[in-house]
């Protein structure tokens, strides 16, 4: 678009401003190529080329972004200025909780796709339905986007929902050209002493060394109230230790570890029981990208940017806005 220059900006004389508006002017809103403007004027194609640059230095050409519609880049930008976030997706998509899910998760195989260059291990959890709408919206990529795909937490329980931690797993790993490595227990267990007798399992302190040489996580944000995939596949937390984390003032969990509303961890007994990556572990992991929406979770999506879980958010429009505004 072509634009009258201030006039504090400092002009050639008079004979040269005209000329380059003129070329400006044909080539921006015209659309006449550049052979065609120096046989029209009578002057050489690189001295076209030459006044088109000076007709931006000079302020005659100003470039101007249009945002494309459902693309929320003021949001986005708002949300990484307020919490300090690594980058911020925002999806426009409204409606129930499915809907939401889906938009979220076709924005988060978007951003995969984007971002994944090569050579990250990336750590994925093992019980998201959010997760796996991405895995499933998400193209093959033609050149392998990381080195290994890893589960943070516990992916055995009930052999009919396991499949789908598993298939979570499997399809990201194939889809992006990576390794796959299981974890061969379940995410909670009854006691400390289970927990603690299979982390010393020379397969469980291979995990732990995997886990700390992690570049990126992929989880879901809970709510205090399991999904219905967790609840299912009987890794779910059970009405008293929902109650226990309740009188903490539990709001949500990444990977089992639930946290209060300023994103503190809640050191409980499920805590304890927890088989998968540590808390300290998992936030030094470079990228740690959540995906997560719905007004049931926006109070846990907010403690869980604060407390680090999380530095990459994918999510709606209505969970961006309602972030901005507490």
């Amino acid at each position: 678009m072509a634009v009258h220059a201030s006039s504090g900006s400092r002009l050639a004389p008079d004979a040269q401003v005209r000329l380059i508006t003129k070329i400006a002017h044909m080539y921006h809103e015209q659309g006449i190529r550049q052979a065609d403007i120096a046989d029209a004027l009578h002057v050489s194609q690189a001295k076209v080329s030459r006044l088109l640059k000076r007709a931006t230095e000079m302020g005659i050409v100003r470039t101007v972004v249009v945002v494309s519609q459902g693309v929320h880049t003021v949001l986005e930008e708002a949300l990484e200025h307020r919490y300090g976030l690594r980058e911020a997706v925002v999806v426009d998509v409204d409606g129930g909780e499915q809907e939401i899910l889906t938009g979220i998760g076709s924005a988060g195989a978007t951003y995969l796709e984007a971002t994944l260059t090569g050579g990250e291990r990336i750590g994925i959890s093992s019980w998201s339905q959010t997760l796996l709408a991405a895995v499933d919206r998400l193209r093959p990529l033609r050149v392998a986007g990381a080195e290994r795909v890893i589960q943070l937490v516990g992916g055995v329980g009930v052999s009919a929902v396991q499949a789908q931690a598993n298939r979570l797993l499997g399809q990201l790993a194939e889809l992006i050209g990576a390794a796959p490595t299981y974890v061969q227990a379940p995410g909670l267990v009854q006691t400390s002493a289970i927990r603690k007798s299979l982390l010393n399992d020379p397969a469980m302190e291979s995990m732990a060394e995997e886990w700390a040489n992690l570049t990126m996580a992929l989880v879901g944000i809970g709510s205090v109230q399991p999904s219905p995939l967790l609840r299912q596949s009987g890794n779910a937390i059970a009405p008293d230790d929902q109650e226990q984390l309740l009188a903490a003032h539990a709001v949500g969990d990444v990977c089992h570890r639930f946290f209060t509303a300023t994103g503190d961890l809640i050191r409980s007994d499920l805590n304890s029981r927890v088989v998968g990556i540590d808390p300290d572990t998992f936030r030094a992991i470079p990228r740690r990208v959540g995906l997560a929406g719905g007004e049931r979770k926006h109070e846990a999506i907010r403690a869980a940017i604060i407390g680090g879980w999380v530095n990459v958010i994918v999510t709606d429009v209505a969970t961006a806005r309602a972030l901005l505004e507490e």
